[in-house]
């Protein structure tokens, strides 16, 4: 078993990591969170998504600030006004 601790500190690294959020593979991208925070294991991030900057969403992934891809995800999410989108990372032993 991981200790809760050592899983806060790997969320906590991660955390530091992500910089910003690619949209549909460059389409649009986020440097800019509304939110951002650590809870023991849990990452949450709120981040916008301005009406226009696209029309749907099909993958979202959290990259470094050197362009390391860290996670991502492919998704549906049709964009008609501004968006904020919740993303929690929950860091778990497996």
């Amino acid at each position: 078993m991981i200790e809760p601790n050592y899983l806060a500190e790997l969320t906590a690294y991660t955390n530091a990591k992500i910089a910003k959020v690619v949209l549909n593979g460059g389409a649009y991208t986020i440097e800019q969170f509304d939110l951002k925070q650590v809870a023991a294991n849990l990452l949450t991030m709120e981040y916008r998504v301005p009406a226009g900057a696209v029309t749907d969403i099909t993958r979202i992934e959290l990259m470094s600030a050197n362009g390391q891809l860290i996670s991502a995800n492919n998704v549906y999410v049709p964009i008609t006004t501004e968006t904020i989108l919740k993303h929690t990372v929950k860091v778990l032993e497996v």
